[in-house]
């Protein structure tokens, strides 16, 4: 059973959080925090999801706010540092902000640049980290099957760790992977696996090497450590641009998978030039504990009166879906 509108609403707090870089389109992150009985959630879907997908964001919100999470295995999360798609002479910039990472996760494909911008970003982002540092790339389904082989082609001599979602269909990342067997760089499933109707068709068709796994997008934790079980390939757990909240969900499922052998996407609130709690990582490390939000940040983050209402109206219909759903 999920719990009654009101149970909900009586603690909701809607926030927006500037950035310091524009990252996926926006400069400010807008989020809706509640407190359950288990401590405080976050309801972040992007503002286009419509509402049948952002209900399940829902329901791994209400499961965090209501439910304890599962054992943790580790008390540490090693996280990677994000690179969004800045001009090569903003990297170092960037890279600053994430203490400690010796990973790097660099956004290519983004609209409007070119393959020559990439690769001068990768490039420089390899420059500062160093002959030891692991350097990733994200394209999110930017590429077509030629496009991505050209371009992993071209970023290759950085020692790419993997790709990341180069295409956006499961039967272009099979193809694509047996084209760049040559290379030997993994291809990770990202989109594939969170906004997928069924998230395990990547594994069963054999198109990817790796998963990138979100505590929100699939549901909350319990879902996606079952995906991971039973897709039986490595994971990485990866933020959907949340606030400290909303990390710390994920740094929860990252401690709970039986096996971590990569860095994860966790470090995000780097990004980020306000928060309702400090969740950046310090030496590379987020703590999977449960964040509570500072009142004082809170009240400075708040939203509109007219997003507040927006949220408020979207939280509505997404527990009218899930309500429905459990009749």
């Amino acid at each position: 059973m999920i719990p009654a509108l009101d149970d909900i609403l009586d603690s909701a707090r809607v926030v927006a959080l500037p950035m310091h870089t524009r990252f996926r389109g926006i400069d400010v992150r807008e989020a809706l925090l509640f407190e359950g009985p288990e401590g405080w959630a976050e309801f972040s879907p992007f503002v286009e999801y419509p509402d049948a997908e952002a209900a399940t964001w829902l329901a791994a919100a209400i499961a965090d706010a209501w439910h304890p999470r599962p054992p943790a295995v580790r008390a540490e999360i090693r996280v990677n540092a994000t690179v969004p798609a800045v001009p090569a002479s903003q990297v170092a910039e960037v890279l600053a902000r994430f203490d400690g990472c010796r990973t790097a996760k660099v956004k290519v494909a983004e609209t409007g640049q070119t393959l020559a911008d990439d690769v001068a970003r990768v490039r420089a982002v390899r420059a500062e980290m160093g002959p030891e540092g692991r350097v990733r790339i994200d394209a999110n389904a930017g590429w077509n099957v030629d496009e991505a082989e050209r371009a992993i082609h071209a970023l290759a001599p950085f020692d790419l760790e993997y790709a990341e979602q180069p295409c956006a269909t499961i039967d272009e990342l099979a193809e694509l992977r047996e084209r760049l067997a040559y290379l030997d760089i993994p291809i990770a499933a990202d989109e594939s696996v969170r906004k997928a109707e069924d998230p395990l068709a990547v594994a069963r068709a054999g198109a990817a090497d790796l998963l990138v796994i979100k505590a929100q997008p699939l549901g909350g934790i319990e879902r996606a450590l079952r995906i991971v079980a039973e897709a039986g390939l490595p994971a990485v757990v990866s933020s959907a641009l949340d606030t400290a909240v909303g990390l710390s969900l994920g740094a929860a499922l990252a401690a709970a998978l039986p096996e971590l052998d990569y860095d994860c996407g966790l470090g995000t609130a780097s990004l980020f030039a306000d928060d309702v709690a400090d969740a950046r990582p310090r030496g590379g490390l987020v703590s999977p504990a449960r964040i509570t939000p500072d009142p004082t940040a809170l009240a400075r983050l708040e939203a509109g009166a007219d997003r507040r209402d927006w949220w408020l109206q979207r939280l509505t219909r997404c527990h009218a879906l899930l309500a429905a759903e459990r009749r």
